[in-house]
């Protein structure tokens, strides 16, 4: 029977779907059919299409069984409902109807007639990933299961290989009756299996185990082509409703230049079953309201996609709105999806507090707050954040997060006078506002002695190859692979022959004693490798993420991998900065946790995140001017009280955060308000805490709340979090009452011989930096009335304050 169809029975169709159209309660806005082009190479091929209806509404519906298909030309291709076949060689296309709208993809068959062989590396090695074999839990482990070992996550092929076709001869695999192969019966639930039953016999996957069998356990060729990426489709999805569902397909590309539908063959996960679960089929079906990510893994790769769920027939009003700038447009696009209204903006008492905080790690004066507050002109709070860009301490805050990013601390191998070295490197790299690829590169590339190239102690801090590749890659592009050393990730693209080829960039590093006996010299060695520990070969450097570099013989392999790393090339550099500089501003990340960037972890607005990337690309790697673009944005201007529909939201900057002050802020601005001064170990009295350059000098207030020890490049050295500890340290410790004892200020209230109303006002704007409540000043006025001891009075209205919720955290 030809696929072609009539005229009467395409307008009925058509007639159909707008029909439903109308039922849906919003317009078709556009038809999006999945992949765009269909490629059939050999007999077996095959490729499955997803046709999904996006709607004026953003409401996206899987429309598959409900579209008009039409082929061109008949004998080219046969249907199976979404999937086509090759019939013979030749091209034609599909055309996709669906309420008024058609698209077309053109269709392409190759070698039609030929038989592909069951490949193990391509056909069986995939069975085990979907089936679960090959996990930590089953013979993946390290000692294998039940005396069987796979390599974990399929990183050892060929020895997966030869263990199935060679230990126990006869047992695993049985060519004469493939069906009796134990590797078949256990799978299948014939024989008893600790793992249990992993598929049906009359499976897909179970056929393709057999035959390969049948075919004789063969050996794959040398040059069998590998594959080169994934692709998940559709790339994005907002489901209506509990029950709804949208079919995915996974399209896999390979190295001879062919593609594949992998969708049989793909695991699939997602990171939020009780919104959106997946079935091993590929089946989404939408659950309770919330955001999932959806993905699928097939080889080495793992590819994802976004799923928002709403409650069936949700009723939204959009609210206008006027973005300040290009932030304000992505945040408010993923809102609008996800059928959520932002909070209002924060008052100027809110905003001047955050963005002192935030910007410069202290409060402002009284004088700067009056200042402010009387500021008539409309452009006041972007003319503020002008002014603490400029100021010293700007420069200090944001050089003591990149001592924490680059593990700045003192040890047995690096001296004191070698850190504080460091730290006035890159002190001056900050204040001049170098672009951050150029301090990046020069840090990288870096040779000479400790003391008189002081970023060359990046070399000294940590000395093993292996975790000076894990550094680099997790200090400038947010990843985490150190688990690749051991096996393929389990969760993202990274493989063994990626962390080795990755760390080969460090082998040649050379350290010999300078002069003084405190300084290393730190030199291109020219010789040295690392060996791959499964093939023993040595590993040849690769970019992460890139291709293979070109390194001539006695050229520094640092310098090359810092002019790729730190450049436009590598799509994670400006990424992964751009994340570091939301997450200050908001207290969590785009991606979160920061330094954790993987297909699993997926961002919370890649579209911002991208724009902020790109942004900061074209600018040069202005550092400021992205904290700018942040700083000047409504996003950030938001309050932190919620409304009803954001009230749960915690991804998606629907309002601002409610956060804890970083350790070293706290103190300084404890020691503020009171007009105390501390001294730290190589600084003069009165220097602040974010001043301090070694990691390894802290005191009690300061490990207490959190402070980094930079042992390790991760972001979760940081403790932001409240504990019972830090609320007792400041009721019942010494620091607080010590302060408000040495600074005076107690006495310098009463001096001013203000009334109470005044007092009390004066105290609040000093460590609230607003005015207080008629209900506080009603509820504090006793304490300062006529014939009390005001001493006391002022004493306990400071103390209270110094301890409430409201002044530890940046709200």
């Amino acid at each position: 029977m030809s696929t072609r169809l009539s005229f009467p029975f395409v307008t009925a169709c058509s007639l159909l779907a707008s029909a439903a159209s109308v039922a849906f309660g919003a317009d078709l806005a556009e038809l999006r059919v999945s992949p765009t082009t269909v490629n059939l190479t050999t007999s077996h091929d095959r490729q499955g299409v997803v046709v999904q209806a996006v709607f004026t509404d953003g409401i996206t519906r899987d429309v598959t069984a409900t579209s008009n298909w039409a082929i061109a030309q008949d004998g080219v291709v046969r249907r199976d409902g979404n999937m086509l076949f090759p019939v013979t060689d030749g091209a034609t296309e599909l055309k996709v109807e669906f309420s008024g709208k058609t698209l077309s993809v053109p269709i392409k068959v190759e070698r039609a007639a030929e038989v592909k062989p069951v490949s193990f590396k391509l056909d069986v090695m995939p069975v085990f990933m979907k089936a679960g074999c090959n996990t930590g839990s089953c013979h993946g482990a390290a000692r294998g299961k039940d005396g069987f070992r796979l390599s974990l996550f399929g990183y050892d092929p060929d020895g997966d290989q030869h263990r199935i076709t060679r230990e126990l001869p006869g047992r695993r695999v049985d060519l004469a009756i493939p069906e009796s192969s134990l590797l078949i019966e256990k799978a299948v639930g014939d024989v008893p299996h600790t793992g249990g039953k992993r598929y049906e016999k009359t499976s897909e996957l179970n056929q393709l185990m057999v035959k390969w069998i049948a075919s004789g356990t063969p050996q794959d060729p040398a040059d069998i082509p590998t594959c080169t990426g994934l692709e998940l489709y559709p790339p994005n999805a907002v489901l209506d409703g509990e029950g709804e569902t949208q079919k995915v397909t996974v399209r896999a590309t390979y190295s001879d230049g062919t593609d594949r539908d992998v969708t049989h063959l793909a695991l699939f996960l997602t990171n939020n079953e009780t919104s959106a679960a997946i079935s091993p089929e590929g089946v989404v079906t939408a659950g309770a309201r919330g955001e999932a990510f959806v993905m699928a893994r097939f080889s080495t790769f793992t590819v994802g996609s976004q799923y928002i769920v709403l409650p069936k027939g949700l009723q939204y009003q959009e609210q206008p709105f006027e973005p300040a700038n290009y932030v304000d447009q992505f945040v408010s696009a993923k809102l609008k999806k996800l059928r959520i209204h932002p909070s209002g903006q924060c008052t100027d008492e809110e905003f001047i507090r955050r963005i002192y905080i935030d910007l410069v790690g202290v409060l402002p004066t009284k004088d700067e707050y009056a200042g402010f507050m009387n500021d008539g002109d409309a452009n006041k709070r972007a003319k503020k954040i002008e002014e603490l860009l400029g100021r010293k301490e700007f420069t200090e805050l944001w050089v003591s997060k990149w001592a924490e990013i680059l593990m700045m601390r003192s040890s047995n191998e690096v001296s004191y006078k070698s850190i504080v070295l460091y730290y006035q490197w890159l002190s001056d790299q900050i204040a001049n506002n170098v672009p951050l690829d150029k301090m990046v590169q020069n840090l990288l590339s870096s040779s000479g002695g400790t003391f008189k190239v002081p970023q060359t102690n990046f070399y000294q801090i940590e000395r093993d190859r292996l975790k000076l590749a894990e550094n680099v890659a997790q200090m400038f592009m947010g990843m985490r692979i150190q688990c690749a050393q051991c096996h393929n990730h389990p969760f993202d693209r990274w493989t063994q022959d990626d962390y080795y080829n990755f760390a080969s960039f460090f082998s040649q590093v050379g350290r010999k004693a300078g002069e003084d006996s405190r300084e290393q010299i730190i030199f291109n060695a020219g010789g040295g490798e690392v060996p791959h520990p499964v093939t023993g070969k040595n590993a040849v450097p690769h970019f992460l993420g890139g291709g293979k570099a070109e390194i001539k013989p006695g050229e520094d392999r640092r310098v090359i991998l810092a002019k790729w790393l730190a450049s436009p090339q590598n799509p994670y550099f400006a990424k992964n900065f751009a994340n570091r500089v939301w997450q200050h501003f908001f207290g969590i990340g785009i991606v979160e946790e920061i330094d954790d960037v993987r297909i699993s972890n997926p961002e919370s607005n890649p579209e911002l995140l991208e724009a902020m990337a790109r942004k900061l690309t074209e600018t040069n790697y202005d550092f400021k001017g992205l904290v700018r673009d942040i700083c000047n944005s409504k996003t950030y201007q938001r309050s932190t009280q919620r409304n009803e529909s954001n009230l749960t939201d915690e991804r998606n900057f629907a309002h601002q955060t409610i956060r804890r002050i970083k350790a070293e802020s706290m103190l300084d601005i404890i020691s503020q308000v009171t007009n105390t001064k501390d001294k730290f170990r190589g600084l003069p009295r009165g220097a602040r805490a974010v001043q301090i350059a070694d990691g390894a000098t802290s005191d009690y207030f300061l490990t207490t709340f959190g402070r980094a020890t930079r042992e390790t490049a991760c972001s979760c050295e940081v403790k932001m979090e409240p504990t019972l500890s830090q609320a007792l340290h400041l009721m019942n410790g010494d620091l607080v009452n010590a302060k408000m004892q040495q600074g005076g200020i107690v006495k310098s209230v009463i001096d001013q011989k203000l009334t109470p109303e005044q007092t009390i006002e004066q105290l609040y704007v000093t460590c609230l930096v607003r005015k207080p409540t008629d209900a506080e000043m009603n509820a504090l006025k006793p304490l300062l009335a006529e014939g009390t001891d005001k001493n006391k009075g002022v004493e306990d209205i400071f103390w209270a304050l110094l301890n409430c919720r409201e002044f530890l955290f940046n709200h």
